[in-house]
């Protein structure tokens, strides 16, 4: 995931740069192909835990919801 943002900058910065369209658009097909990537490795990952929807989030209690 890492890789993939960089390779993100990376390519933002490029586009402003005087590179060739035909190097961008090779690029621009590379980024699409880690972003499917990156989201696959998301999607695939075997985290699991053992929180359920009731645990509700962990940085706001429930009770101070309606404050």
């Amino acid at each position: 995931m890492w890789f993939t943002t960089f390779y993100v900058f990376i390519f933002a910065a490029l586009c402003v740069a005087n590179i060739p369209i035909q190097v961008l658009t090779l690029f621009l097909f590379i980024g699409y192909f880690l972003i499917l990537f990156m989201v696959y490795k998301v999607l695939r990952d075997r985290y699991s835990t053992t929180k359920t929807f009731k645990d509700w989030y962990e940085d706001q209690p429930m009770d101070t919801l309606g404050e």
